[in-house]
């Protein structure tokens, strides 16, 4: 199996401080990730003064402002987005960020971005698909709150503004903060990867690693999944989210199950090799055995170790005469 692709989302959890920032790209570094991904918005382009919070941000942001001032209040601008693709380079991680509208999306195309990330929110946006479509740059596309017809619409928007398949990589997801067990329903994402020929990854909203893990097991070539430096700041997704020691353990057992998947052969690996012959059995006398006499239940059996005649060719032996004498254990042959 190929790396999976480990995206550590940082999202909006530097509230608005570069330097948090910073730090969050840093522990990304620490844990082993591949890419450290943001999200790029213009609070007055993405949402009305007067809408309302979704119900998991009135939960854990105040409950006296609106999801405008609470956007208002996290967004990064050009020069921080700028500091940031420079210290991941510097670091040697992948800079990511999701945008959310459209001069969001000129910005990143202009800083070069390989890789764009729509959000569930956008998964219905036919404007903002076919200009992110025609940047021919690869896509990830998350999927919650979507059904599988919306899915293939979207894949065919995307299409339609010259992209193929295989630049395309469709999340699972469930847009909830956090994300029930219950709600999860992981094996989804094999459903949308056969129903439409695309690689499927998971972006990861439940507590703790194991549904995430599980997802690589279950052929994720992308996991995504929202971390914080301390769960107990304010802000709207840090409870969601895991902590530095807790993402550094996801992406250490991610690399463990890429591993131990291999390449699906069924042989021998070289470790046990060694261990053949001593585990296996070989046919061998049960007793003592004088020439002549004909070989059978009675007088034959199998043990260790395994460096005489397999005793799969049992048949082979029975009901033939000894051809000499056998002691009691010693290997037999016809």
């Amino acid at each position: 199996m190929s790396r999976v692709f480990v995206i550590a989302e940082a999202g909006v959890n530097h509230n608005g401080s570069l330097e948090m920032a910073k730090r969050l790209v840093q522990v990304a570094v620490e844990s082993g990730a591949d890419a450290v991904k943001f999200q790029t918005f213009h609070a007055a382009g993405l949402v009305s003064r007067t809408a309302e919070k979704a119900a998991y941000q009135q939960r854990t942001t105040s409950a006296a402002e609106t999801q405008y001032e609470m956007l208002e209040r996290l967004e990064l601008n050009e020069p921080a987005h700028r500091t940031l693709q420079l210290l991941c380079a510097q670091t040697g991680i992948q800079f990511l960020s999701t945008p959310f509208d459209d001069p969001s999306i000129d910005l990143l195309a202009k800083l070069g971005l390989e890789i764009f990330k729509v959000p569930s929110g956008e998964i219905t946006n036919l404007p903002y698909l076919r200009r992110v479509g025609g940047l021919a740059k690869r896509v990830i596309l998350s999927t919650g709150m979507a059904d599988m017809r919306e899915i293939g619409d979207a894949l065919a928007v995307l299409a339609g503004a010259g992209m193929t398949r295989d630049q395309i990589t469709v999340l699972h997801a469930t847009t909830e903060y956090p994300t029930s067990m219950e709600e999860v329903n992981l094996r989804a994402m094999q459903t949308i990867g056969a129903a439409f020929g695309v690689k499927v990854g998971y972006s990861d909203h439940t507590p703790g690693i194991e549904v995430a893990t599980a997802a690589v097991a279950m052929g994720a070539s992308v996991i995504e999944k929202h971390f914080t430096l301390d769960r107990t700041l304010p802000g709207p997704d840090h409870r969601a989210s895991l902590e530095p020691s807790e993402l550094k353990a996801m992406v250490a057992a991610i690399r463990n199950i890429s591993t131990a998947l291999g390449d699906g052969i069924k042989r021998p690996t070289p470790s046990e090799a060694k261990n053949m012959s001593m585990i296996r059995k070989s046919i061998v006398a049960a007793c003592p055995i004088r020439r002549g006499e004909i070989f059978g239940p009675a007088n034959m059996t199998t043990k260790r170790p395994g460096t005489g005649m397999s005793p799969m060719r049992w048949s082979e032996v029975e009901g033939k005469p000894a051809p000499r004498d056998f002691a009691q254990d010693e290997p037999l042959c016809p």
